[in-house]
């Protein structure tokens, strides 16, 4: 019953913290939001006994991505910066789409037979752990740590453009 309810408890804040991620027009706001909404992805992860998973999840995304983020944005001197309003149209649509893809997920999920796997947990060999994560060939682990440290360079680079817009105009007024 414990699990349950801090499931529960995580699985809104979440949900609340997503919300707020897209609709906040405050940047920064955003973007803590979406550190939120990270570490409470580490905890479900936590919670499923997934240490190694909830560690990346911590030190890439919530360590990494948004904190490179939010270092851009103070940097930059764009605290204040404000997204324009969303129109109708946007909304419709998002709403649409969002409803969509809760219909394919519910779909997927009451389709699916899930059942309990009975085989016995493996242990856990460091040295096997170490090769893989150091390997090219076959459950090589070398491949998607060069691709998640170009995705840290997209997403720096993102975040100093976000932050950065509207900054030549000032530039020119000042010409």
């Amino acid at each position: 019953m414990g699990n349950q309810i801090i499931f529960g408890i995580i699985a809104i804040a979440i949900i609340v913290f997503s919300v707020i991620t897209v609709t906040s027009r405050k940047i920064l706001r955003a973007a803590v939001s979406l550190l939120f909404v990270l570490i409470s992805t580490a905890c479900l992860y936590f919670m499923l006994n997934y240490q190694f998973l909830a560690a990346v999840q911590l030190t890439l995304y919530a360590g990494g991505i948004v904190v490179l983020i939010i270092f851009s944005i103070l940097l930059t001197s764009q605290i204040s910066h404000k997204f324009e309003s969303v129109g109708l149209k946007k909304i419709i649509f998002s709403a649409l789409a969002s409803i969509a893809g809760a219909i394919i997920v519910i779909t997927t999920i009451l389709n699916y037979s899930f059942q309990a796997d009975t085989a016995a947990a493996t242990e856990v060999n460091m040295k096997v752990v170490g090769n893989s994560l150091l390997g090219t060939g076959n459950n090589g682990y070398v491949l998607p740590f060069e691709v998640i440290s170009v995705l840290l360079v997209a997403a720096m680079i993102a975040a100093i453009v976000v932050a950065k817009k509207g900054s030549p105009k000032k530039e020119e007024k000042n010409n």
